[in-house]
């Protein structure tokens, strides 16, 4: 069991969650009387040795890092068998539980976030350090917002002289490196493209790649393409999008150089938001609204709003520049006119007064036409509806006539794509504006003879008609490893845009070993039965074995397999059982 005090120091209070690696403790350091954080290594690890020399060494190396966005490390200690970190502890969640709460955070927020976990990578990267794990699960967030990078233990130094096991990737798969993916050594490159990973996701509230197992999703990390963010939150604006997808590069080269450049971007593209979020009068978040000012635009207010989400707060601007906007406005509008008058009068001067004559042989004078509406500027409809669209044209005195229709992958079905002339364009009211609907997305189908084609390929064919795709393993002695078995729906078959097609794929003469952790062990033993392998014998461990993750595992409950869970193997192999013991 968990002793009470680690090195008659370390007094640990409450566990705060297990992982893959250790098991997180609140505590308190007796000696300087202050709130710790304890990280206690799960007790399978303290009989590997190689583990342990690198784990220390690499643990040393991430307690000379010091930065406001880096979670210090206080102590590196052992008692006994236990093996444990001291840390700085943070009161606030990380950031995937604000993310799986809020769905999409504020843009400024990402940002804010974004920056400064670069900032911090930065500091690590100067020092050799490479983290290796980014993800929202290692972010935490303070009560007053700041965001701070943990879990340096699995990252290795520069200076280190020891290897990572042969075959062994480190990282989480949702958020891996294309590099880190194929077994390639990370870089400070594949911590820019996990925590664009990260940013994607707290942008849209989802990862840009799913599948039904970490080696789908790691494949997709190799060779698909993400999904634009813009089509899961299109108050992301185009720049930021590009900003995102560039640090998601398959080739590392393509991405920022550095984190501290990535930093120095994601400021930027801060600063551009706060910009647009002002209340100038023409944008609101990242949305247009026509201008609300000057006698041009007297009848603009009278639009009503947009039907999008704004996602920032509006910053107050201060009256006296604002003011002068309007005198400025006012200024131009006079001139206008004045241009206006001063083109008519030498041109009636040169034409002379034309004439003709009635039926009875009077002459009448013929004179210059002259608009009989007033001038004003013509509204953005777009993103308006078609009834929206025309109530405030008729209270703006303007007559909107529709064109045909048309696909959209931008703009949802019933709302105004395109229009003519454009917004902002000084119009007389008695002109006609003409406006596009948008029929949405196409009606895509699911694409014919596909199988026996490579799964990757297929992916991206059907995702970059705007569906989704989930890839499913399935053993097949026919159809060669990693080539399309079938879909669901069947090639051919109607489908809506953003349905999901479901892609099997194929592992050979092969199958992967069921995750049975947490099951009794009968209904393993039954599980392994009917799978085509071969059950083994059980080997039953105590908690002399398992320390403390013990108490969260019950008496005859599976604790994992050898060959490991999810591992790829022939039919027939034979699964050892390592069980709680009874």
């Amino acid at each position: 069991m968990q002793p009470k005090i680690l090195n008659q120091r370390y007094e640990i209070e409450e566990k705060l969650g297990d992982g893959g690696m250790a098991t997180v403790f609140r505590g308190r350091d007796t000696r300087l009387n202050r709130v710790v954080a304890i990280k206690v290594l799960h007790p399978h690890h303290a009989n590997d040795i190689n583990f342990l020399q690198r784990f220390s060494h690499e643990a040393q190396a991430a307690a000379n890092l010091r930065h406001p966005s880096i979670v210090d490390i206080y102590d590196v200690g052992q008692e006994d068998r236990q093996h444990f970190i001291v840390m700085e502890f943070v009161d606030g969640p990380d950031l995937k539980s604000i993310i799986l709460r809020k769905r999409q955070l504020p843009i400024q927020q990402v940002l804010q976030i974004g920056a400064n976990i670069a900032d911090g990578l930065d500091t690590a990267h100067n020092l050799g350090m490479v983290h290796r794990d980014v993800k929202p699960q290692n972010i935490l967030v303070t009560q007053d917002g700041t965001a701070k990078i943990t879990d340096f233990g699995i990252a290795k130094s520069g200076l280190s002289t020891a290897q990572t096991e042969t075959g062994v990737t480190f990282g989480t798969a949702d958020y891996i490196s294309p590099e880190q993916a194929k077994g390639q050594p990370a870089t400070a490159q594949s911590d820019i493209y996990a925590l664009a990973v990260t940013l994607y996701e707290a942008l849209t509230g989802q990862l840009p790649f799913t599948g039904d197992s970490a080696v789908a999703v790691a494949l997709q990390h190799v060779s698909s393409k993400p999904p634009p963010i813009r089509r899961h939150n299109p108050n992301v604006s185009p720049a930021l999008e590009q900003l995102i997808l560039r640090a998601l590069a398959k080739n590392p080269n393509d991405r920022p150089s550095s984190a501290r450049e990535f930093a120095s971007l994601l400021r930027t593209q801060e600063e551009s938001e706060v910009r647009i979020t002002a209340p100038q009068g023409v944008r609101t978040g990242n949305l247009r609204q026509p201008p609300q000012t000057g006698p041009l635009n007297t009848n603009m207010r009278n639009l009503p709003p947009k039907r999008s989400t704004i996602t920032s707060p509006m910053p107050t601007r201060n009256g006296r520049e604002f003011g002068g906007f309007i005198i400025l406005l006012m200024l131009l509008t006079l001139a206008v006119a004045l241009v206006y008058l001063l083109l008519m009068g030498p041109l009636k001067g040169l034409m002379g007064t034309p004439t003709t004559s009635d039926s009875s042989g009077n002459a009448l004078t013929l004179r210059a036409a002259i608009p009989t509406g007033s001038l004003t500027t013509v509204p953005d409809f777009l993103n308006y509806d078609e009834a929206a669209a025309k109530d405030a044209a008729s209270t703006m005195g303007l007559t909107l006539k529709g064109e045909p229709s048309a696909y959209s992958n931008d703009i949802p079905a019933g709302m105004v794509m395109s229009q003519r002339p454009p917004a902002n364009s000084p119009i007389p009211t008695d002109k006609t504006i003409y406006y596009v609907l948008s029929l949405g997305r196409s009606a895509p189908s699911v694409p014919a003879d596909v199988a026996g084609k490579p799964a990757m390929a297929v992916r991206e064919q059907i995702e970059l008609l705007g569906l989704r795709t989930i890839l499913i393993e399935e053993s097949n002695l026919t159809v060669p490893a990693d080539a399309i078995i079938r879909t669901d729906p069947v090639a051919g078959a109607p489908i809506q845009p953003g349905d999901t097609v479901r892609l099997y794929v194929s592992i050979g003469n092969k199958r992967r070993v069921p995750d049975v952790t947490g099951t009794t062990e009968a209904d393993a033993q039954a599980i392994i039965r009917g799978s085509q392998l071969t059950l083994g014998t059980s080997i039953y461990q105590g908690c002399d074995v398992l320390g403390t993750i013990c108490d969260t595992i019950d008496p005859g409950v599976v604790v994992s397999t050898e060959p490991a869970m999810g591992a790829l193997v022939a039919d027939g192999t034979t699964i050892t059982l390592l069980v709680r013991t009874p």
